[in-house]
């Protein structure tokens, strides 16, 4: 390693041996051309600070023996070469003596004649077009090298004289010859097929110069083809917005008439019923809050990424929605009695279960079990129930035991303190704009809004469900530690829907109330006791 005092000492002696060269050329009376030469470069070296500075020397080497370092002699993409932190001076060494303004006219002129070669080509070979295409890129990247002019600029006799080897534009120029390179590449990426390419390059193309009435077409037929008729039919009015009379457009109009139309009266009937689910999830949260009837939500996926479970994601998806159902009704205001909650019935011992649409809150449960349920002598003179699954006659109103189960605790109540919960457990939704966002991410994911919403919402439940499970890892270092199963409150039957919402101990996940019943002497309803540990009951009104 070079030191200091070895760095001063180098330079001394280059110095002296500058010296004696030219002490040599002044005896000899001119001396030797190549002495000169050396003698200058030793000279310009010590006035410009050559060699090694203290400590460079040794930053260098480390910077060599970095893993990540890659010289940029050696970089094989755009971002190695960037990183290298050398891009701009190997572009400008690849070009030297050439101007970012006559490099977008050549490889302009390039792509234009890829394109005329093209066309000609009896044998139909692409591999003009993506020479186009990759001739109009390299134009476009130096496009954007240029700095424009103002637009009151006048050029000097000197600036006219190397106009063509250094050529200048205006803003509104600039913008122009941008618009023109990036329509033509999406020209080139139609005779490939590339729909996607093209509907992006025809959108640059349109932001440089709205007014490129071939770019409007272009986007047309590329929306067309991609099947986003919508967005065809957009483009197809905003170009003939600008040319009234253009054949192609009109052409292009007249084949997706039909099918926009139908798009856009499916939008607007995605948009009336988005504006009907708003509305009502206003009404829900609103009597929620004043009545004190606390709601939560369960993770609306199960994995963060597709292949997260050798099963494969869409299955375990199936699975998780199977176990945590999520029926996307909400409860409803009925004019003759209130409001009705959609409710679950699940019967673990014997892995059943009974959904019942509206459940009023001033029903009593005792009554709808009766319904489901009859006691004995409603069946064959008292013999058997009606049930087909229930082997051994246990399901009587008279013999279940009724419960919910405790998801939250009370000091999740204070809603300015992020709570960290285990993934698989009921969060509680703090404000109206999270039950919104929660419901109307369910109603994508069942496909309301068409498979790209569907997909962003994927997106953003796996983002929500990444976080919970970092932030749970962060408190106990692992997904398994999970939490003691939740207690559960006993219901009595004599007590109506609506107490049983107004428990303080009760949050409604998903907008769905589930109850949990059990024979009262069957061994799972023991083994459930030993597992959650029951901290209440409802009791009727009037009752101790």
């Amino acid at each position: 390693m070079s030191s200091a005092k070895e760095t001063d000492d180098l330079v001394e002696q280059m110095k002296a041996t500058k010296a004696k060269w030219d002490a040599e050329d002044n005896a000899a009376g001119g001396g030797d051309e190549t002495d000169a030469l050396l003698s200058q470069a030793i000279a310009m070296a010590i006035d410009q600070g050559k060699g090694w500075a203290s400590g460079e020397r040794e930053k260098y080497l480390e910077t060599l023996l970095d893993d990540d370092y890659i010289p940029p002699l050696f970089a094989t993409s755009k971002e190695e070469l960037a990183n290298s932190g050398l891009a701009d001076a190997f572009s400008t060494l690849h070009n030297e003596g050439e101007t970012p303004g006559k490099n977008m006219l050549g490889f302009r002129q390039k792509g234009n004649e890829s394109i005329a070669l093209g066309r000609k080509n009896v044998a139909k070979n692409m591999s003009y077009y993506r020479d186009a295409v990759n001739h109009y890129y390299e134009a476009y990247h130096w496009a954007c090298r240029i700095v424009p002019k103002d637009e009151d600029f006048v050029p000097t006799p000197e600036e006219l004289l190397a106009a063509e080897d250094d050529p200048y534009f205006t803003e509104k120029e600039l913008d122009n010859l941008k618009s023109i390179i990036c329509a033509n590449c999406a020209m080139a990426h139609m005779w490939l097929k590339n729909w996607g390419f093209v509907r992006d390059e025809s959108n640059k193309a349109i932001t440089h110069d709205p007014n490129n009435i071939k770019a409007w077409y272009r986007l047309a037929k590329a929306h067309q083809m991609l099947q986003a008729w919508e967005d065809a039919g957009n483009a197809i009015d905003s170009g003939l917005a600008l040319e009234k009379d253009n054949t192609d457009l009109l052409k292009l109009q007249k084949l997706t008439e039909e099918k926009v139309r139908r798009a856009r009266l499916h939008r607007q009937q995605r948009e009336r019923a988005r504006a009907e689910r708003t509305s009502k999830i206003k009404e829900v949260w609103k009597y929620c809050k004043d009545e004190n009837i606390a709601l939560g939500r369960l993770p609306l996926v199960a994995t963060v990424k597709d292949d997260e479970d050798e099963d494969g994601g869409d299955a375990i998806e199936h699975r998780w929605h199977h176990h945590y159902p999520h029926t996307g009704m909400l409860p409803r205001r009925r004019q003759e009695d209130g409001w009705a909650w959609p409710t679950l019935f699940v019967y673990p011992s014997h892995r059943q279960s009974d959904f019942i649409e509206q459940f009023g809150e001033d029903e009593l449960i005792v009554i709808r079990m009766a319904q489901m349920f009859p006691e004995d002598e409603s069946y064959n003179g008292g013999a058997d129930t009606d049930i087909v699954w229930d082997f051994n006659n246990e399901f009587r109103c008279s013999n279940l035991a009724v419960y919910f189960e405790v998801h939250c605790s009370d000091g999740d109540k204070d809603t300015h303190t992020k709570q960290v919960i285990h993934p698989d457990s009921v969060e509680r939704l703090v404000d109206q704009a999270s039950a919104m966002r929660f419901y109307e991410a369910s109603r994508a994911l069942k496909g309301d809004e068409g498979p790209e919403m569907a997909t962003v919402a994927r997106c953003m439940e796996r983002k929500h469900l990444h976080q919970q499970r970092k932030a749970w890892i962060d408190k106990h270092g692992s997904l398994w530690a999970k939490p003691d199963p939740c207690p559960v409150v006993q219901v009595h039957p004599g007590a109506t829907l609506a107490q049983v919402l107004r428990h303080k101990n009760l949050v409604v996940p998903n907008f769905l109330l589930t109850f949990i019943l059990f024979p009262n002497n069957h061994p799972a309803h023991a083994e459930f006791l030993k597992d959650h540990k029951c901290i209440g009951i409802v009791e009727p009104v009037g009752e101790s």
